[in-house]
């Protein structure tokens, strides 16, 4: 049922996330195993006496400052520190994640009131895709031959794990980004589907502002 648009703009958010997925499985390791220590050869020896020599030129005498890790950990306790990303398709522990990844990508630009207005109209627009639920809401996008066919994904198995409103080229244009996860009705669950909603903005003579949802083309 739902088609992805073929745009720069969906391929970044494509990028963000199997960043996301690569950060999952970086941080998948274990509880208390450790990373493999250096081999011999990759450490000077202590006691070898060209380590006594001056320091070289690329390398300035003195204490380096801390790595972003180092001061990281001295900042904040391991008990203080969030807990490893789950391993990817383990369900809604790792939505927030995604969510902070599409936020940092695309800093927010519009109105915390259209935004707002963006996220609920996006989020039920593809609820109605997907699953059926709400398609009568919207004629425009829906047709009556649409309302009639079979939902693709079982409104229960269905979740948005992230989503963002955005400008799109123009102050009166509008794209929400939602990545989500669903069961088709072959009973595969897929998470980390992407799928691309644009608004254009309308302007009532009382100044009422409106997002009008754009069909798939």
């Amino acid at each position: 049922m739902t088609t992805t648009p073929r745009s720069p703009r969906l391929l970044v958010l494509s990028t963000v996330v199997l960043a996301v997925v690569g950060a999952i499985t970086l941080l998948g390791v274990p509880h208390g195993q450790q990373p493999p220590a250096p081999s011999a050869s990759a450490v000077p020896a202590a006691t070898d006496p060209s380590m006594a020599a001056a320091p070289s030129a690329r390398q300035p005498a003195g204490p380096l400052p801390p790595s972003p890790a180092s001061a990281t950990s001295a900042a904040s306790p391991p008990s203080a520190l969030e807990p490893a990303l789950p391993p990817h398709g383990e369900g809604p522990a790792g939505d927030r994640a995604i969510q902070h990844s599409l936020e940092a990508a695309w800093p927010a630009d519009l109105a915390a009131g259209d935004e707002q207005q963006l996220l609920a109209a996006g989020r039920a627009l593809l609820r109605a895709d997907a699953t059926g639920v709400g398609r009568a809401k919207w004629p425009r996008v829906f047709p009556a031959s649409d309302q009639a066919v079979a939902p693709a994904f079982a409104t229960a198995h269905f979740r948005i794990q992230a989503a963002i409103a955005r400008r799109d080229g123009s102050p009166n244009r509008a794209v929400v980004h939602l990545v989500w996860a669903g069961m088709d009705r072959g009973g595969t669950f897929t998470d980390l589907r992407i799928s691309d909603w644009h608004f254009t903005r309308t302007t009532s003579k009382k100044g009422a502002t409106t997002w009008i949802p754009q069909p798939r083309t």
